[in-house]
């Protein structure tokens, strides 16, 4: 079997510049998902009646269905479901005309939002309660408390799963293609089909993956040695406040 390289060099390059997309879906998705998933995290670790039990019940749903069936589920319904609502409402809005970009931000942001709540949860319980608590008594507002000791303390066991999380939402949009989201892969497949060069173009997007998700990891690793300086001394204090 021979490859066809000069394809693999167009197709790659073509699907390079649909990086862009698969950047905007999961930035946004993370900006939408990151204050749902802490909202969840703390009716959890607090309690709160109704919302604890509707906030586990979400996260059960979402961590246990595959990412391709939330896909198929609210890529059907909710276009029918909002045509049907502006209808009702007689506005003179095309639904159908919504760019797909938004569609699969929804989709991910709701999934990443429940994985996003279960990290929160489990890395503010990680952080000794006997600093808040030394915190409130040196006069300090549960809000201060969580700005300025038990979240910048907890960033620092988030960080290595936020990574994992970031890296795994870009290996999951390649899913968007069902959504007619023009990403690397659906580029890709684009390419491919008109030659029927699937070989080659699975490998290109195959290493393309594996370059974003390696300066990912670069990324984050550098943010951990920064942010470990950053809050060395500060963690030194909080453990001498907590004695």
């Amino acid at each position: 079997m021979s490859l066809d390289f000069p394809f693999m060099a167009r197709t790659f390059l073509a699907a390079l510049k649909a990086v862009p997309v698969t950047f905007q879906i999961t930035i946004f998705a993370l900006i939408i998902a990151a204050p749902i998933g802490f909202f969840m995290a703390m009716c959890i670790i607090y309690r709160v009646r109704v919302l604890k039990q509707l906030s586990v019940l979400y996260i059960s749903f979402m961590r246990g269905t595959p990412v391709v069936l939330q896909i198929l589920i609210i890529y059907s319904l909710l276009p029918s479901l909002l045509n049907a609502f502006i209808k009702n409402m007689d506005w003179n809005i095309n639904i159908f005309n919504i760019n797909p970009v938004c569609y699969a931000v929804i989709v991910f942001a709701a999934n990443n939002a429940a994985q996003l709540a279960e990290l929160f949860r489990s890395s503010i319980l990680a952080v000794d309660k006997g600093q808040y608590e030394a915190a409130l008594a040196c006069g300090l507002s549960p809000v201060q408390c969580y700005v300025h000791i038990i979240i910048p303390q907890a960033l620092v066991t988030a960080l290595p799963n936020i990574c994992s999380l970031v890296i795994t939402l870009i290996k999951n949009t390649s899913l968007a293609f069902m959504m007619t989201v023009k990403d690397i892969t659906a580029v890709a497949r684009i390419e491919a089909s008109y030659g029927y060069n699937y070989i080659e173009a699975y490998l290109d997007i195959f290493v393309l993956y594996i370059i974003i998700c390696a300066l990912v990891q670069l990324l984050f690793s550098r943010m951990e040695k920064w942010y470990n300086i950053q809050y060395g001394f500060k963690r030194r204090i909080y453990r001498k406040l907590e004695g």
